[in-house]
């Protein structure tokens, strides 16, 4: 295969148990397959075991239907220290039309670990292509609308009383 180790590419038909009340595909099944995918890639790239530490903008854009063809487009777009994030684009392909539409995306942070499951150093990512090029910028302005999430969530978390919900619901 040609492909690069910082992507990966995964097709899958969707079957009638994978549908939900609606005859859809269960957006769990493609939450799954979304992990499964974005594991893939991230251990493949780093030549280790990965944890999956977060997920964010999962955007449900179609509806996927039973028979489809479901193509799931991964590529490690930033590296930190033992993080990187991978961005998923899911493409669906109804088999006897052969259209084609973009379903879904997202994007995964994962963690490299070691046997004892501690973070371990990922090799850099170089993107070379306009696209990587692309990719690695937009992956950097969203690390740091994360960091800045996880800072105001931090700072309504101690500054909060005990709200409405149990604490543990939210946290």
């Amino acid at each position: 295969m040609n492909q690069p180790a910082h992507q990966l590419t995964m097709t899958v038909l969707m079957t009638p148990d994978m549908a939900n009340f609606a005859g859809n595909v269960h957006g769990g099944t493609i939450l799954k397959f979304l992990d499964q995918i974005a594991y893939a890639c991230a251990s493949r790239y780093a030549g280790r075991y990965v944890v999956t530490l977060s997920v964010d903008q999962v955007t449900f854009r179609e509806p996927i239907h039973v028979g489809e063809f479901v193509t799931f487009l991964a590529a490690v777009n930033l590296t930190g220290t033992s993080s990187m994030e991978v961005g998923v684009k899911v493409m669906a392909e109804n088999i006897r039309t052969q259209a084609v539409r973009h379903a879904n995306s997202c994007f995964f942070t994962m963690v490299a670990v070691d046997d004892e499951g501690r973070p371990v150093a990922t090799p850099a990512l170089r993107p070379f292509t306009p696209d990587e090029r692309r990719r690695h910028a937009s992956a950097i302005v969203r690390k740091q609308l994360r960091q800045e999430l996880e800072r105001r969530h931090r700072a309504l978390r101690e500054t909060s009383s005990s709200g409405d919900l149990p604490e543990s619901a939210c946290g």
